[in-house]
């Protein structure tokens, strides 16, 4: 899942109480996973009413929430008009709006529970490289204003002297986010759990049984668990029952650098690239610069970790590169797992042939905001309610 020391650790949270799973249980709705998914999934569910339990194989939030740098972007991976060419521009848009919300909700949501974890909105800049140049992002400047973003081209004399940075162009976006990923998983399962939600780890469930009116989960210590429900919130660690087609599985590598308030950008807003693979990286409120990339095909843990160090010195020499006045120097540096689709959109849904089983797989570099949209939509769901968007995440 991850490797190195991520700079969230390192950071002082209020950890959440969970127990020992000894006796065989009946819940509304079994949850595996207790990462930033699992965290939301639960807290939406008990808030309308849903018996909830929670269960991980590692410590709650030990697994890839902590190695996240927490970019809270609604703008997908796939450019707005290069994903209408693929599923069409109204679907496009759907999808576009429906990130857009969930950031919008993640926040709103985040306050009114009173979860202290360095969540603030903030602006992205999202500069021209070799996926989009100076043209194509004229041209995505179009598509998302067509869709209703406000959204703003900044041509290379602009972006030099507003912000520093010596590129073709960039187009600036409002209303994205960022937060601490550790203390915001944390918060949702304290909120969870104030709930009566319990949660239980470590806990490794070996079988799924999905039968007419429930589902009977067994876990390596012998316990069943049977539920109306059952949610997998794995992250990258997917179970075989969920469907694998269109997606891949990605490395990346990130570091935080030692704080240097006056050599920060103007405005600390988010930055990534047009490119393949970008870069992307934000400010802290300790003045450091927290940045990744260098993203390539997953090996296996062993020559991913082992990379680290080169990749930490291309970083490095990027983030100079842009940035000349910087201390391009690693204070922090890991590596993690992700996933990728064709699309750039996440699947979430109710997983074919396993009725009352359902599945979040988050995508790219959009973890945190696709993990608000499957709380809602899974919520509405398994309500009865239904959900408008359900269908452009469907695993079906």
């Amino acid at each position: 899942m991850r490797s190195g020391q991520p700079i969230w650790l390192d950071r002082p949270a209020t950890n959440v109480r969970f127990d020992e799973l000894s006796d065989d249980i009946v819940i509304d709705v079994a949850i595996v996973g207790a990462g930033i998914s699992g965290a939301l999934v639960a807290e939406t569910l008990s808030e309308v009413g849903y018996s909830v339990a929670v269960f991980d194989r590692r410590k709650p939030v030990a697994g890839s929430t902590s190695a996240s740098t927490a970019l809270l972007l609604f703008e997908i991976d796939m450019p707005l008009h290069r994903l209408a060419h693929k599923i069409g521009f109204a679907n496009a848009e759907r999808a576009w709006r429906r990130s857009k919300l969930a950031v919008d909700a993640l926040r709103e949501r985040t306050r009114a529970l009173h979860i202290s974890c360095e969540l603030q909105p903030n602006d992205s800049l999202y500069l021209a490289g070799d996926v989009l140049d100076a043209a194509g992002l004229q041209r995505e400047l179009i598509a998302r204003r067509r869709a209703g973003f406000e959204t703003q081209f900044l041509d290379r004399n602009e972006l030099k002297e507003r912000f520093g940075i010596d590129r073709a162009a960039a187009l600036r976006c409002f209303g994205n986010g960022e937060a601490n990923p550790r203390k915001l998983a944390l918060g949702y399962l304290r909120a969870a759990a104030a709930r009566d939600a319990a949660i239980y780890a470590p806990v490794e469930i070996v079988t799924v049984e999905p039968r007419s009116r429930d589902v009977l989960a067994l876990t390596k210590g012998g316990q069943r668990i049977r539920c109306k429900y059952l949610v997998f919130c794995t992250g990258y660690e997917i179970p075989d029952q969920v469907p694998h087609n269109g997606h891949r599985i990605v490395s990346t590598w990130a570091l935080a650098t030692p704080p240097q308030r006056r050599a920060l950008w103007p405005e600390r807003c988010l930055i990534w690239e047009a490119s393949d693979p970008y870069l992307y990286m934000r400010a802290t409120r300790d003045d450091r610069i927290i940045i990744g990339g260098e993203d390539e095909e997953f090996e296996d843990e062993g020559k991913r970790d082992a990379k680290l160090p080169a990749k930490a010195k291309i970083i490095l020499r990027k983030l100079k590169k842009m940035f000349p006045d910087v201390v391009a120097e690693a204070d922090f540096s890991w590596t993690g797992t992700f996933g990728a689709s064709d699309t750039g959109l996440p699947s979430i849904g109710e997983i074919p042939g396993m009725d009352h089983c359902y599945a979040v797989l988050g995508y790219g570099g959009n973890g945190i905001t696709f993990s608000m949209l499957a709380a809602q939509l899974i919520r509405n769901l398994i309500a009865g309610s239904g959900d408008s968007d359900s269908d452009l995440f469907s695993f079906k």
